[in-house]
């Protein structure tokens, strides 16, 4: 058996796409799988890292700002769709799984025109240009919420999965993460973070706020800044006599992040698509702040899933200010059984068998094809 998985090389992209392979990995220890990608996006240490053979073309997304730019951009995508027409009939593939990101266009295209049966996630409440063009060649469309179905063409082909998170996040609950990271039973756990690369806003706001926190003694934090804003947000904390407190651990990256969310009461962050699921199947009560710097606004969407239900309370990053976060996490803070109630909400919003469901439609075509 074999598959091909396409995608964008952001982490929203790639992570799901990399959990539905490894979960066939582990059901079919046989099966080959081969990711595409686009030359000019980062990723690839990723996939190889994840024991994946990667092959690149060079599709790119569409300039909106210079539309003379363009140009190439067609070249590039007339270009993507002869390498992937090739490398689907060098590779065979048995089915195709695309995880979103303008690579997925010539992927999904190429494979439906070969009738190879072909798979699309959306993991975001607004879907990406990308999979809404590619709807038309897919066999079946996995939405992670609800909300996505009406802004798809074909009603019939949608299936509602939640995004696949990696199973690190699934098996949090059950490890004692609050004892083996010194979190104070008595204390709230809060972790604060913006991605990989960190968030500047939520950065120096979040280091203003723990400022004028620093004397609260029964808050445990955890900020990861990201790797742009560390040393000037570390030095910025140190100086402020902060970082004396044991309680209070910044760092710049972590690759356990799960379980930082395990232990966590609060968790405030961005609200991408995987941090929102990640949220949800954890339990974890959330304040987010969407990223204004996306296309749709779907951060904001995104957080409104959970919002809407009370298990998350959403600030505006036009609004965002060191009092108004310290307010929020007072509040909070002082009402546990909140905390609590917000928590319960977001778990009845996750969908841990997200992974499982893709698996068992894709395992179903290979086993058809094979």
């Amino acid at each position: 058996m074999k598959m091909i998985c396409a995608g964008g090389a952001t982490g929203g992209h790639l992570y799901p796409a990399l959990a539905v392979a490894d979960k066939l990995r582990r059901r079919n220890p046989e099966i080959e799988i081969l990711f595409i990608g686009a030359q000019k996006e980062v990723g690839s240490d990723i996939v190889k890292n994840a024991g994946y053979e990667l092959m690149t073309i060079p599709a790119r997304g569409f300039n909106r700002k210079n539309p003379f730019k363009n140009i190439s951009v067609a070249r590039d995508l007339l270009a993507s769709s002869r390498q992937t027409a090739h490398i689907l009939k060098t590779f065979q593939p048995d089915a195709v799984f695309g995880s979103g990101g303008y690579v997925c266009g010539p992927v999904i295209r190429a494979a439906h025109q070969q009738h190879i049966p072909t798979f699309l996630h959306e993991q975001n409440v607004i879907p990406g240009v990308a999979n809404r063009l590619a709807e038309k060649y897919a066999d079946t469309v996995f939405i992670a919420f609800e909300e996505s179905r009406a802004s798809f063409k074909n009603p019939d082909k949608i299936v509602v999965t939640g995004n696949p998170v990696r199973k690190q996040f699934l098996t949090a609950g059950v490890m004692h993460y609050r004892d083996r990271l010194g979190v104070n039973p008595r204390d709230m756990a809060l972790l604060i973070f913006g991605g990989s690369l960190g968030a500047t806003k939520i950065n120096e706001v979040a280091a203003d706020a723990l400022i004028a926190l620093k004397d609260k003694q029964d808050v445990t934090v955890f900020f990861i800044t990201g790797r742009s804003g560390y040393a000037e947000i570390r030095g910025k904390l140190e100086a402020a006599g902060v970082t004396a407190n044991p309680k209070v651990h910044v760092m710049e990256y972590t690759d356990r992040i799960h379980e930082y969310y395990s232990a966590a009461d609060l968790i405030i962050s961005r609200s991408g698509a995987l941090t929102v699921s990640e949220i949800a199947v954890c339990g974890k009560a959330s304040l987010l702040i969407p990223s204004p710097n996306v296309t749709g606004n779907h951060q904001y969407f995104n957080a409104k899933t959970l919002a809407d239900k009370g298990a998350a309370v959403i600030m505006d990053e036009a609004d965002l200010t060191a009092e108004s976060l310290t307010d929020e996490i007072r509040k909070l803070a002082a009402n546990k059984e909140l905390l609590n109630r917000m928590g319960e909400a977001a778990a009845k919003q996750g969908r841990p068998d997200a992974t499982d469901v893709i698996a068992d439609a894709i395992q179903g075509a290979l086993t058809h094809e094979a």
